[in-house]
């Protein structure tokens, strides 16, 4: 399967607005939201196969070769859809930090490196907090790293 492959933009209208005035921009348009960065995070759909897009707070380490995606989808008692993705097919991820475009591969983290990201994630979208207060889940964490090769 391909990143390439047949796009399908998200049901929420005003999220597929939010990625296709990110993307058509280079990040000009789009990249702030709630007064924070965003990235644009695509996935293979783990059902169909398709490829999903959807804009995320941006969380990165300091030189911005790591960054991690949170599960939150505003404190909803399930977990959004792309994270079923991201456990499907961990090896087809693309991520744009505004006009910057990279594929990436993405794990789950927990324990100890998990703490260390949801800090991360904390300092760079306060209100990550507020959301896992609202569920009874674990809000998931994934961390995307370069592709080797």
């Amino acid at each position: 399967m391909s990143l390439d492959g047949e796009y399908e933009p998200n049901t929420m209208n005003w999220v597929a607005k939010h990625v296709e005035r990110y993307e058509a921009t280079g990040g000009e348009d789009g990249r702030i939201y709630y007064g924070k960065p965003t990235v644009i995070l695509t996935t293979l759909g783990a059902k169909t196969g398709k490829v999903r897009k959807v804009a995320l707070m941006r969380v990165a380490d300091d030189e911005a070769v790591r960054y991690a995606v949170v599960g939150s989808l505003g404190g909803a008692p399930q977990n959004p859809v792309w994270v079923n993705n991201l456990l499907a097919h961990p090896d087809d991820v693309r991520l744009q930090d505004g006009p910057v475009v990279r594929d990436y591969t993405a794990r789950q983290v927990e324990g100890d490196e998990r703490a260390e990201w949801w800090k991360r994630a904390l300092e760079a979208f306060p209100q990550y907090g507020e959301y896992q207060k609202k569920t009874e889940r674990t809000i998931p964490v994934f961390v995307l790293g370069p592709k080797e090769g």
